[in-house]
């Protein structure tokens, strides 16, 4: 899997989102801008992340993932 994949992966499971994908092999660095994410701790941000990527990492197709997660609202501010 390579960090387009994961990007498109993640773009068309979480609505409303822009994703930010790096890295290469099995290790990747996300950053995932979502209007889904209002009212969302920071831990439920990152399960429903997981859960888009949880078949890949079963597969072993992604190894570790790094992530962020703003509403459009937070990510203006940075």
């Amino acid at each position: 899997m390579n960090a387009g994949e994961v990007k498109a992966l993640l773009e068309s499971s979480i609505r409303e989102s822009e994703v930010l994908a790096e890295g290469e092999g099995c290790n990747f660095r996300v950053v995932v801008v979502s209007s889904e994410f209002e009212g969302m701790s920071t831990v439920k941000r990152q399960q429903l992340v997981y859960s888009h990527l949880q078949e890949a990492i079963a597969s072993g197709a992604i190894h570790a993932v790094t992530m962020k997660t703003y509403t459009p609202e937070q990510a203006s501010k940075l």
